[in-house]
């Protein structure tokens, strides 16, 4: 199964950029004319997240997600093959000097991430950093096996390394030992676990149960925390811009930092809506079964 989706996928990688990206126009007519794909919770996730926006509106943010959803799809795919001196011109990084700077002092850092433009081709930041550090990426293993190899291969192939969640504290503590710098990127916009939840955050109108492993590992570590603040400059060009959010994290409470990032992401957010994953149910955990099924002790979560 690998191979025959490894060998698909690189065919399909080979094609051009604008032979994809009218792939990608065929793809958006199919998934939201005729699949409809996940489109009522699409519908209900900007309604609910912009209740001051008319339907029109509204209307108008959710074809635009759709269209730049399925040119997220095949951008992905082309960094299976897309040469390095390409993915540079397309995906730029900037104040790199302040990072290069931070690497130099011997110290590492934290990425903020979400799920906002194309946050795949952000794995190609070993490009543009010095060779001092070693970059890396937390993922989610995918459960079907082949899938979760081919993925693996994409996401490592411009120099990233990909850190399973689980294998997170070990893998940062070995480069320590190593004396390695390393940058790690963090997706932190995902839905936890329900026993994963400490902490709620207003975010787009709604009471969200949000990760907080981010804010913990780099305030163990000691890390200097940025968030990734990515911009579509137009169809297959990005630039993505480094913000500090904490030099020392460990002086801030708990919590500042994770709220920290929730603001600069909705920021990012408003600013162009269509660029976020609205299809994926963000807000299906809410506050009030939590505290009907679960209950702190210790500072962990048990159900009651």
């Amino acid at each position: 199964m690998y191979r025959i989706l490894f060998t698909v996928f690189y065919l399909f990688s080979l094609l051009p950029m604008r032979v994809h990206y009218l792939i990608s126009d065929m793809l958006y007519l199919l998934l939201y004319y005729i699949v409809r794909y996940r489109v009522r919770v699409v519908k209900s996730n900007l309604a609910s997240s912009f209740p001051e926006k008319s339907s029109d509106e509204l209307l108008a943010i959710e074809r635009r997600f759709y269209r730049w959803f399925c040119d997220n799809l095949v951008e992905s795919i082309k960094l299976m093959t897309i040469s390095r001196e390409e993915m540079k011109r397309r995906m730029v990084f900037t104040n790199m000097d302040e990072i290069d700077r931070v690497i130099e002092e011997g110290r590492s850092i934290a990425l903020y991430l979400g799920h906002f433009c194309n946050w795949e081709w952000i794995s190609s930041v070993p490009l543009w950093i010095t060779p001092k550090a070693r970059c890396g990426q937390i993922y989610h293993p995918i459960e079907n096996k082949a899938f979760d190899r081919l993925y693996l291969y994409i996401r490592q192939r411009m120099g990233a390394l990909c850190i399973s969640m689980q294998d997170t504290l070990r893998r940062i503590v070995e480069f320590r030992k190593a004396g390695q710098p390393i940058i790690i990127g963090y997706i932190s916009d995902q839905k936890p676990l329900w026993t994963n939840i400490h902490h709620w955050v207003d975010f787009l109108h709604h009471d969200t149960p949000v990760l907080t492993g981010t804010e913990r590992i780099a305030k163990k570590f000691g890390h200097a925390v940025y968030y990734v603040d990515v911009q579509r400059i137009r169809r297959g060009y990005y630039q993505a811009t480094f913000k500090l959010m904490a030099d020392n994290p460990s002086q801030l409470p708990d919590y500042q930092l994770t709220d920290i990032y929730y603001q600069h992401l909705e920021a990012s957010i408003r600013q162009v809506p269509e660029f976020w994953l609205w299809s994926h149910k963000r807000w299906s955990r809410t506050r009030e079964e939590f505290n009907r099924r679960f209950e702190v002790v210790d500072g962990k979560v048990i159900a009651k």
